[in-house]
């Protein structure tokens, strides 16, 4: 690693990244459902976007009370990220946050976040069809906040 950017060797060849040095606040974020989440969902979806970062994407991590109670990574799929998130995180998924690396590019994440009581959940967002998204968050009272810029850990 050098100041500003990340080396990785990949056999013969090398992959060059910036460095995520994101820090975000809740200014800077927005609130994109008719849902909005409350101070202590806020502090835990800022607290779950600060960590997933850390993940290998597509990266998923579940948040309650300040605590992670689940991360799914490295999947081809996000939905199947998502999938192992949940079981990781087992029956304590009620009321909790759900912070994505990258924006959920079909409805069936949120659909399972939804299954699963999951209560807010942020993401950049940028998706071609973050509308669906946004609207199965409103059918189903889970708020939705949008970071407008992702993380991308390889």
């Amino acid at each position: 690693q050098t100041q500003n950017f990340q080396l990785r060797d990949l056999a013969d060849q090398l992959l060059v990244q910036t460095k995520d040095e994101l820090k975000l606040s809740k200014d800077k974020l927005s609130f994109v459902t008719t849902t909005t989440p409350n101070q202590a969902q806020i502090n835990d979806l800022l607290f779950g976007f600060s960590l997933v970062k850390h993940v290998k994407s597509n990266a998923i991590l579940i948040v309650k009370d300040g605590k992670t109670i689940g991360i799914g990574a490295g999947q081809m799929s996000r939905v199947d990220s998502v999938e192992i998130a949940l079981k990781k995180a087992g029956p304590d998924t009620k009321g909790a946050c759900l912070a994505s690396d990258a924006f959920f590019p079909f409805k069936d994440s949120v659909e399972l976040c939804a299954k699963h009581k999951i209560a807010s959940i942020i993401q950049p967002g940028g998706s071609k069809r973050d509308e669906e998204s946004i609207q199965c968050c409103n059918e189903n009272k889970v708020s939705m906040v949008f970071t407008n810029t992702r993380h991308f850990k390889h």
